[in-house]
């Protein structure tokens, strides 16, 4: 027992949990303020989401050190998580894996059928196939971008009950664009290692090319935030909108890609974006309904 608490503690870290979670609270806050619901109702789904999120991320943790011992075995940032480093056994972690799925199914019941069936294709489609890809392609940061955004929609769709199919698509592939952003940062840590162990990303494709390919995709993310703020929210956002672009043009111009210490530094960053949209939207949604009851 004591192993698998070991594997769980390496499984639940903060920064991952922040870009797990954080896509979850701009379809809630937008939803939820769009159907007016009481501030009591939003504080109560923002809980369950963080709880949710934690075991998600938890569990997605644990599935991907089973698939990847032997590349992790061969990575220095990696050798010592304790699957690879044998300090754990792979049946402790499959125990572990297999409460976390239940857990998170419980609590993605009480979302509604729609949101349940949703939440579904991603808990068994998505999130299992990740650790697969950077063996079948060189894109696995952007199968990582539906994965680690696909709690907007569920989200959305938890209070409507049914799909938006402009909002929602427009930020998820804004939130594909950001992730493909800070998982090559987080995978520029180990470019190195990647390139003589076989292990393909983003990071290795990319190469010299990885900050201006960056700053594309950064654009990207920051136009679909603001085709979302024109059709949904106050031109008051676009401030946040605009933070947004210099935060992340903050980020690319800063970040040492050779400095492992100072990717993870800028991968971290990328909470505190997350929770910038999080408190735009929450600051500006008021303003929204004001507006609609004159």
């Amino acid at each position: 027992m004591g192993s698998i608490l070991q594997i769980n503690a390496q499984a639940q870290l903060p920064t991952g949990l922040d870009v797990v979670f954080w896509p979850c609270t701009w379809g809630l806050i937008m939803s939820a303020y769009a159907l007016r619901l009481s501030p009591r109702s939003l504080a109560i789904q923002l809980a369950a989401y963080f709880v949710g999120a934690t075991l998600r991320h938890s569990a997605a943790c644990i599935w991907n050190d089973m698939c990847d011992i032997e590349i992790d075995r061969k990575v220095g940032r990696t050798k010592g998580r304790p699957l690879a480093a044998g300090e754990a056994s792979l049946g402790g972690a499959a125990i572990l894996l297999a409460a976390h799925f239940i857990a998170c199914l419980v609590i993605l019941s009480y979302a509604g059928d729609a949101a349940f069936k949703w939440g579904l294709f991603c808990l068994c489609f998505l999130d299992p196939l990740y650790p697969l890809m950077k063996r079948w392609t060189d894109w696995p940061q952007l199968w990582l971008g539906f994965a680690m955004t696909w709690g907007l929609p569920v989200s959305w769709v938890s209070n409507f009950g049914e799909m938006n199919w402009y909002i929602v698509p427009v930020l998820l592939g804004g939130g594909v664009c950001w992730t493909i952003h800070y998982d090559t940062i987080y995978a520029c840590q180990d470019r190195r290692d990647d390139i003589k162990a076989g292990v393909r990303s983003t990071a290795v494709l990319f190469g010299d090319w990885t900050r201006l390919i960056l700053a594309c995709f950064s654009a990207c993310f920051v136009i679909c935030l603001a085709l979302a703020a024109a059709s949904i929210i106050k031109p008051l956002f676009f401030i946040t909108v605009a933070g947004t672009a210099f935060h992340l043009a903050w980020q690319l111009i800063v970040v040492d890609l050779d400095d492992s210490s100072d990717c993870h530094r800028i991968f971290k960053a990328n909470g505190q974006l997350g929770l910038l949209l999080f408190a735009g939207c929450y600051a500006t949604m008021p303003l929204v309904l004001r507006d609609r009851k004159a």
